[in-house]
């Protein structure tokens, strides 16, 4: 295509924009003209079509989109296939989140790469300075912005450079499973089957029907002397990989109370709290009820419990009843007592789901 400019100086009476002759430039460059428009300059970066130099920047656009493609590809490979449970010592299951940050990295960059050369190496280059108007579009001009529409589209050259179009489906299709794989990965499995979000590690049923130990990080038991009056500790079910991520949800908070404000708690307990407090101790989930962090902040003298994400903060004397931030329910509390060796054990899992607040409860 030559180049085409637009001359300041001379005035021209409307054309016919229905009048077939015209090509769809004419009519671009009408509509412009009508709404105030001056194009100052204007010129193809291939005015030969089909030239190496052309067919050489047609492949590397290509490439970038192709590359996104591959990338994506493996990101939904490694998101459907790869072992994502951490286990310890040295295997591949550590590699799961890195590898997904890396593949969506690369999809990302070469969508970005690709948009940027396609725009700067092969789209035309103008330079307009329009006239601000106001005021409704009549039928003519409706009829140039659909034109100067599919103007654009001509102008990207899909229909010309295949190649170019058949590289970007093939390489932003396996982007959109991407961003739909997270969404559809979460339906595969039922989460309200057998029960799911109500069982954690404190479940009698992990530990073969006997009640669950409160243990350290290391998985040694705890006993009451082990907690100072007033203060607390984050403490881990007492089975197999209960301080991993196979039982991220079951993280809790053990707190000593002074005797004043373990009475309190008894009274404020609701129904479904009762008999879940042994002593002046209580345990609560650490799993915020806003969006899922560590609630771990304890101030021993307000009793009061605080999420350093989003600065929820729970009354823990009150059955750790939300009283400032965005948080809406109160953290779960976890039945304990102490075993005949005086170690603390859960009486029972939680009796109510952990974790941020959604629509089903028991």
């Amino acid at each position: 295509m030559s180049t085409h400019t637009h001359d300041h100086d001379v005035e021209r009476e409307e054309i016919d924009l229905y009048d077939p002759r015209l090509s769809r430039f004419d009519i671009v460059r009408e509509g412009a003209r009508r709404d105030g428009i001056e194009i100052v300059h204007y010129e193809d970066p291939f005015p030969i079509k089909g030239t190496k130099a052309e067919r050489r920047m047609v492949r590397a656009v290509a490439s970038f989109f192709l590359l996104t493609g591959l990338a994506a590809t493996a990101f939904l490979i490694i998101y459907i296939w790869w072992p994502w449970e951490y286990e310890l010592g040295s295997n591949n299951t550590k590699l799961y989140t890195p590898l997904l940050g890396l593949t969506l990295g690369i999809s990302l960059l070469g969508i970005g790469f690709g948009i940027l050369a396609w725009g700067k190496k092969l789209m035309p280059r103008e330079i307009a300075i329009q006239d601000r108007h106001d005021g409704p579009s009549d039928r003519a001009q409706r009829k140039l912005t659909g034109e100067t529409m599919a103007y654009i589209v001509d102008e990207l050259g899909i229909k010309r450079r295949k190649t170019l179009g058949l590289a970007a489906l093939l390489g932003l299709a396996p982007v959109g499973l991407v961003a739909a794989a997270p969404l559809i990965g979460g339906l595969i499995k039922d989460p309200t089957r057998d029960r799911i979000l109500f069982r954690t590690g404190w479940d009698p049923a992990a530990n073969g029907g006997r009640p669950v130990r409160l243990t350290r990080e290391d998985g040694t038991p705890i006993r009451p002397e082990d907690v100072s009056v007033g203060g607390q500790m984050t403490v881990f079910p007492g089975i197999p990989n209960g301080a991993t991520n196979e039982h991220a949800d079951s993280p809790t908070l053990l707190i000593h109370l002074r005797e004043g404000d373990a009475q309190k708690t008894l009274d404020s307990a609701k129904p479904v709290n009762e008999g879940s407090q042994w002593e002046n101790f209580v345990a609560y989930s650490k799993i915020c009820t806003h969006a899922g962090c560590p609630a771990s902040l304890y101030e021993q003298q307000t009793n009061r419990l605080l999420c350093p994400c989003h600065q929820s903060q729970f009354l823990i004397t009150d059955n750790a009843r939300p009283i400032f931030g965005p948080a809406t329910r109160s953290l779960p509390q976890l039945p304990i007592t102490v075993d005949e060796e005086g170690y603390f054990v859960a009486t029972s899992d939680y009796k109510v789901a952990v974790g941020p607040a959604f629509w089903e409860r028991p």
